[in-house]
């Protein structure tokens, strides 16, 4: 696997299909300048989002949507309903397979403690072989789906004798409460709500030390990046500009201060709970997204890992010959000329 690799393709497939086979794409709303998909994990950049500094920045109205899951956020795309969404590698990579029209502008969270496998108090479940037979809860084709079933294969656990149940996050929150799941490899705040009567049993960041690392990244449609690349780089500027800011001052960002008060607007986490969240992640800068490692190449051989591994486990029919023109450093070349 490569260096790296928040968030289901059966869920999704048929009307990804519907949508890309052969047909135009309905315009994006007229509703206002861009619509953004977002995700309810903690990340520094929600603290600009809560402030309008996007907004600011980019001289756009903006219509920011919330979304449980990165299946969700790549039907949207698809269908034009929003321009930028924020996905995890496992539903970018599989988007990308189907020729979806996208381009991966930043690398948003390389993950790691921030998504975890948390068995329930009382599950029975104490090694890896206790899976056998017990339901797990995951949204398919996130990240966490991707994660859990590397685990398993690490584990020698086959699949097929665990019982995977797809459910977004607030119903993973909701179904592990009532008792009616065993497991379940989620995102925050379900995670943090899970947590209250349950174990973590493995992380993502284990996972990656595993050989199957994951990433959150912010994409855009195509139509869009050409219609309007000034929007774009400015977007990915206020991005960068956040994580730098967190970089630079993130021993202040305590449950009390203004930043995690807007963060835990946004997401629903508890504010005494994100300081650890945002630890749990690494948030790469404008220099990183310029590099080899991320928007330079590397960002292109973890999705080909990813869809690999997707194709591997009958998640996607085929895999591409060349995912680079999915991934786009120009967004972030043209952010770094900005003042």
């Amino acid at each position: 696997m490569t260096r790296f690799s928040r968030r289901g393709v059966l869920a999704a497939t048929a009307a990804l299909g519907l949508l890309i086979a052969g047909q135009t794409l309905i315009s994006p709303a007229l509703a206002a300048d861009v619509t953004i998909g977002y995700q309810t994990g903690a990340d520094p950049a929600k603290v600009a989002q809560a402030n309008g500094v996007y907004e600011k920045a980019t001289k756009a109205s903006i219509d920011w949507r919330k979304f449980d899951s990165g299946a969700d956020v790549i039907a949207a795309i698809a269908s034009g309903a929003i321009q930028i969404g924020y996905v995890g590698s496992s539903p970018l990579a599989a988007a990308a397979s189907r020729e979806v029209p996208i381009e991966t502008i930043y690398i948003a969270a390389l993950l790691g403690d921030a998504e975890a496998l948390v068995v329930r108090n009382g599950a029975g479940i104490a090694k890896p072989e206790d899976f056998k037979g017990k339901k797990v809860a995951v949204p398919f084709v996130s990240t966490t789906h991707y994660s859990l079933l590397a685990a398993l294969k690490h584990w020698g656990v086959d699949p097929k004798t665990v019982e995977i149940l797809n459910l977004r996050p607030p119903e993973i929150a909701a179904a592990f409460t009532r008792g009616d799941i065993d497991a379940a490899y989620v995102w925050d705040p379900a995670l943090g709500k899970i947590k209250e009567t349950g174990t973590v049993f493995a992380s993502s960041a284990d996972v990656a030390k595993w050989g199957a690392p994951t990433f959150d990244a912010w994409i855009v449609r195509k139509d869009f990046a050409k219609a309007h690349p000034e929007i774009v780089a400015d977007f990915v500027k206020v991005t960068a500009d956040s994580y730098a800011d967190y970089a630079k001052n993130g021993a202040s960002w305590t449950a009390a201060s203004p930043q995690v008060a807007a963060i835990a607007k946004l997401t629903g986490a508890k504010p005494e709970e994100i300081p650890e969240l945002l630890k749990g992640n690494k948030f790469p800068l404008l220099a990183d997204q310029l590099s080899e490692a991320l928007l330079g190449g590397g960002s292109v051989e973890a999705i080909v890992a990813t869809a690999k591994f997707l194709k591997e486990q009958g998640r996607i029919e085929a895999v591409l010959t060349d995912y680079s023109p999915y991934v786009s450093r120009v967004p972030a070349e043209q952010a770094a000329k900005l003042n």
